[in-house]
């Protein structure tokens, strides 16, 4: 959006389009008669859209590139809303397609407030990436240029396709009472092929079952003997983009009601409403992504202090975290607003070289709009704000999901209660929780797709 924020700027001293497409030229001297106002021209794009979608099938239609698409609206850009000079304005808007994708659409306008039409409209920009910029030629006109999709895999994103093996290692310490650990498998599903490879395991273990959430957990009983030795489990994964599923319903209750860490109502409840002032009655797309947005704004990715539990309330008190964090507060807001969401945990693989350590688990989530779970992941967006639009329903093919779900409940459960969220082992010696030592490496097996 930088090449488009230079635009606009310039556009401010200009004063109408060119009779050709695509074209801006320079009629400064001309002296306005009304400059409209930004929430005009956002209450006009607004009552266009709204007016379209009606009169069609309940899409907003946008014809681009020889392509036809249909459209919900996700949000109106107001940091890009401007005048271009007497009755022409410009309007930078996101739409989501039925396939889950993010449009940036550029609109061009004319006409008085109440009665504004629109002159063009333009596909701008894929989940953040754009078809084009725009360049000023000698004699001050602006035209469009194509531009070269950015790679995103700079920026810890993979795209399409990944395949990689996956080694999780836990050094267990010195103890000298029995103990009991568990730890999540991962497991297939349509975005990803798990075989485990090899597993080692020390003291005697189970599958167990997490059937509320749908979680395999290696359940491992150990007694001091067992000090010291290593537990390693061996993946060889396959790994998908993950866009939007469709989804009937109904939606499970559980995805509206709060957890341990992550409650719902109260505070959560009137920040969700201060947020969405205004479009608190709107679809629950637009309101989603107003909160993803202003999780964005107003967190810092930071590791500080008691991080890295997933608990709402912190966030919301000191607005740092991890993406545990990131996301509790997300969902404390978005079941507050009666949009159903839920939580998933695993490992992001990095894309800029083929192996070695990973830094730690990855966190995300989804909510539910549309008929639809839209993924998304609010610590990356607001880490890369280039991709923030790409992170609002899409999770990149790099990562790998370990397990769903809070406060998981399993048989034989441990002494400290529902397990928070399960990415590390759990470990209790001797009923005490204990934190062994736990590293994830990986190797990728072929070139990303």
């Amino acid at each position: 959006m930088r090449n488009l924020i230079i635009l606009l700027a310039a556009l401010l001293t200009l004063d109408a389009c060119n009779k050709k497409s695509g074209e801006i030229s320079d009629l400064s001297a001309k002296a306005p008669i009304h400059k409209v106002s930004i929430e005009e021209i956002e209450t006009g794009i607004k009552a266009y859209i709204e007016k379209k979608t009606r009169e069609n099938d309940g899409y907003f239609h946008v014809s681009d590139r020889g392509k036809e698409f249909r459209m919900k609206l996700v949000r109106v850009h107001t940091e890009y809303l401007s005048n271009l000079g007497p009755g022409k304005q410009f309007a930078c808007v996101d739409l989501a397609d039925v396939s889950g994708d993010v449009y940036d659409v550029d609109f061009f306008m004319e006409g008085e407030p109440g009665n504004m039409q629109v002159t063009e409209t333009s596909v701008h920009k894929l989940n953040g990436k754009p078809y084009y910029a725009w360049k000023q030629r000698d004699d001050k006109t602006w035209h469009r240029v194509a531009v070269k999709e950015a790679s995103t895999r700079l920026l810890g994103v993979i795209e399409g396709s990944d395949e990689f093996e996956f080694n999780y290692n836990v050094q267990l310490p010195e103890f000298n009472a029995p103990a009991k650990m568990w730890i999540p498998i991962a497991k297939s599903d349509s975005f990803q092929t798990v075989n485990i490879k090899s597993m080692t395991v020390p003291g005697k273990y189970q599958l167990v079952n997490d059937d509320v959430n749908g979680n395999t957990i290696l359940y491992v009983e150990l007694n001091p003997s067992n000090s010291r030795q290593k537990l390693e489990i061996i993946y060889q994964v396959k790994r998908l983009e993950k866009g939007v599923v469709d989804d009937p319903g109904p939606v499970p209750a559980r995805y509206l009601e709060g957890h341990a860490l992550v409650p719902v109502g109260g505070r959560f409840t009137e920040i969700a409403k201060e947020t969405l002032e205004g479009i608190w009655d709107a679809s629950d797309l637009i309101r989603a992504r107003a909160l993803y947005d202003y999780v964005i704004d107003n967190m810092r990715y930071m590791k500080y202090g008691n991080y890295g539990k997933g608990d709402s309330n912190y966030a919301c008190d000191l607005k740092t975290g991890n993406c545990s964090e990131f996301h509790s507060f997300f969902i404390s807001l978005a079941r507050s607003a009666g949009i159903p969401s839920r939580f998933a945990i695993g490992a992001s693989i990095p894309s800029e070289r083929n192996e070695g350590g990973i830094d730690g688990y990855h966190c995300w989530a989804e909510f539910y709009a549309e008929g639809k779970w839209w993924p998304i992941d609010i610590s990356e967006g607001n880490k890369y704000t280039a991709l923030a639009t790409y992170y609002f329903g899409h999770h990149p093919a790099n990562r790998i999901e370990f397990s769903r779900g809070r406060d998981l409940q399993v048989n034989p459960a441990p002494k400290s209660g529902p397990i928070n969220f399960l990415a590390y082992p759990l470990m209790e010696i001797d009923g005490k929780v204990t934190e062994p030592r736990t590293t994830f490496s990986f190797m990728r097996l072929s070139n990303p797709s």
